[in-house]
């Protein structure tokens, strides 16, 4: 055989990571972000989805996010609207400025736990502004739903957010490896953040895992570590 007809070898194209979300989770935002960081390190095509922590919980004999008022609905029902009418970056830049370092992220140096206001958001993130409409009405809510619905089929009642589906572009029959988190409390980097996802791959792909936990030592969300762009 010449070198003529040695076939070539053509490199596996980028794992297609579906990330299901509820925008107004820290812990949220910061594996989002590492799966930024790890998709400059490795071949990662990421797309996003929404999901909701208020959908999760309904039905539960407490109130895990401490929403008496239900207002964890309007930041994911914003979204949804985003992600419909402007698509994947849009709804980036929507996440990235909930979290940014600006209008109402409290006192300077300091963690924070919570977003900015979602209609200050959409203005940030180059949104229309009108978008903000969406989270008092339930418009979206059947879109919000079904995408919910979908992340749970995946993995199983109450998986918790985000829930992440990693598809082997060299192996398109087999069903993608879904696993929840991981939970951070700040973002890897670099190839720090490439060796996590090494590592997460192999973990949740072990025939048997179920659950895994750790005990860092600042166990409170740094979202300010997360901010960057999309």
């Amino acid at each position: 055989m010449t070198a003529e007809t040695v076939p070539a070898v053509r490199p596996p194209g980028p794992r297609t990571v579906d990330v299901w979300l509820d925008p107004a989770c820290p812990y949220t935002w910061l594996t989002s972000r590492w799966l930024q960081e790890a998709a400059r390190v490795r071949p990662l095509d990421l797309r996003r989805h929404l999901m909701s922590l208020a959908v999760l919980n309904e039905g539960a004999d407490d109130d895990p996010e401490g929403d008496p008022t239900g207002y964890l609905m309007v930041p994911v029902r914003i979204g949804t609207a985003v992600l419909r009418h402007h698509g994947q970056e849009a709804l980036a830049r929507f996440h990235a400025a909930l979290w940014a370092e600006s209008s109402t992220g409290g006192e300077a140096g300091q963690s924070r736990k919570w977003i900015n206001d979602p209609a200050v958001a959409l203005v940030d993130a180059g949104l229309p502004a009108e978008l903000a409409a969406a989270g008092g009405t339930t418009a979206y809510d059947e879109e919000l739903r079904a995408s919910h619905a979908e992340a749970v089929r995946l993995l199983g009642p109450r998986p918790g957010t985000p829930v992440v589906a990693v598809t082997d572009p060299t192996e398109p029959d087999l069903p993608p490896l879904v696993f929840f988190g991981p939970v951070l409390s700040r973002v890897p980097r670099g190839e720090e953040a490439g060796r996590l996802w090494d590592g997460t791959l192999v973990v949740a792909g072990t025939p048997g895992f179920h659950e895994l936990k750790g005990t860092p030592a600042d166990p409170d969300p740094d979202v300010r570590r997360g901010d960057g762009p999309t």
